[in-house]
């Protein structure tokens, strides 16, 4: 299917009002979630639950994700963007308390689920309002600021939660108070807020959505599962070419670093690019090029500070860049569905990296894990070059 999807005419206006509620009301909540995540698998260690429970409690996370990303759409087209933002955001907090008050384990399976489709709601909503509220040739721009700012939202969480500790219902609080914050930006804009109209095609198939523009939709999931495999699994990996735990942190921090310094900079070319399914193909060959390398480097920690700070910005802008592209092919209710699609590849591969990276350690040692990471990267570069050659055809 092609991927040049006619479109309603755009307002060119960059509307900051609207681009700063969507932006700041997410990253508080990215805020929470960097708190609130260690925070939780913390408290179940301490009651004694084993590690394989925790991680299913929190595989949860990403099956209501998925089952979440379908729904965002219908609820606001019937109750308006605005107003679902809200819902979630009350419904999240409420949530999140409601941990501290479960004493069962049961209990914390269906918070789970209440938890994490409300957020996965409120990012779908937020990153639509950011595309529709961006005009074209600053949208590159303006989604690496909400990377940007998302990603800081989510490293001071964490420092939130080594100041606060696990104990007593402090931490809660404060994860509920910065989840309620998220309503004032979203008041603040609401005579601003996007308006979704069904056309003649309201009903189709939601699936279908992620077919419509399948460079973003993959570039997501790529990065989905490299983010969530490579993050869970690179304390494994480098404890078992020999560094300290300390020392493997520094490198996951330096993956982090790149992602907070590279994204806007990519975005602003993604801007001056007429195709940006070129530039997702340049990181996605970057990201290939990077886990090649990993060997010959591994020996070497500053070394592999300095790949993987590169490494980690320009595979972090699949999901950006992703973003931008779809912005650029759809609008309304169509970009909408999409945002949605594009949300809920990203869960997929969140339930999908870590398994293959997994498998792939255990079957081929250590070098499973990069080489694994390059198979990601190499699908994809196979489906996008695919892509630019059949409209290079077409043209």
């Amino acid at each position: 299917m092609s991927e040049t999807i006619p479109k309603q005419a755009e307002d060119v206006r960059m509307r900051w009002l609207s681009i700063s509620a969507a932006i700041a009301s997410i990253s508080v909540v990215g805020i929470a979630i960097g708190l609130g995540m260690p925070l939780l698998s913390i408290i179940l260690e301490t009651r004694g639950h084993s590690a394989s429970m925790i991680g299913l409690n929190t595989a949860v996370a990403g099956l209501a994700s998925i089952a979440a990303a379908p729904l965002a759409t219908p609820l606001a087209v019937r109750f308006g963007v605005v107003w679902t933002m809200l819902a979630m955001i009350v419904a999240g907090a409420l949530a999140f308390v409601g941990f501290y008050f479960a004493t069962a384990f049961w209990m914390w399976f269906p918070l789970r689920v209440v938890l994490h489709m409300a957020l996965t709601v409120l990012f779908i909503l937020s990153e639509f309002w950011i595309s529709t509220s961006a005009p074209p040739e600053k949208r590159g721009f303006v989604l690496g600021i909400y990377a940007t700012v998302l990603s800081l939202g989510f490293a001071a969480g964490p420092w939130l939660f080594s100041q606060m500790g696990s104990s007593g219902f402090l931490p809660f609080g404060a994860v509920f108070v910065l989840v309620m914050l998220a309503t004032i930006p979203v008041l603040a804009a609401w005579r601003e807020s996007p308006k979704i109209i069904v056309d003649g095609d309201g009903s189709r198939d939601f699936f279908r959505y992620i077919w419509l523009v399948p460079t973003a939709t993959a570039a997501v999931l790529v990065f989905g599962a490299v983010e969530t495999g490579g993050f869970a699994l690179f304390p494994v990996y480098g404890n078992r070419i020999g560094y300290s735990e300390a020392d493997a942190a520094l490198l996951l921090t330096m993956i982090g670093l790149g992602n907070v310094f590279m994204q806007i900079p990519l975005g602003m070319i993604s801007d001056r690019i007429r195709d940006r399914r070129h530039l997702l193909l340049a990181c996605a060959t970057v990201g290939l090029a990077g886990m090649i390398v990993l060997p010959l480097v591994s020996g070497n920690w500053h070394l592999m500070a300095a790949l993987l700070f590169v490494w980690g910005g320009v595979v972090a802008a699949l999901y950006t860049i992703g973003l931008a592209h779809l912005g650029s092919r759809l609008s309304g209710h169509d970009l909408a569905n999409a945002n949605a699609a594009f949300v809920l590849c990203y869960g997929l591969g969140m339930v999908l990296g870590p398994q293959a990276i997994g498998i792939g350690m255990d079957l081929v040692g250590t070098d499973g894990f990069g080489w694994s990471l390059a198979l990601f990267f190499a699908a994809y570069i196979v489906l996008a070059a695919s892509r630019i050659a059949a409209s290079r055809r077409r043209a």
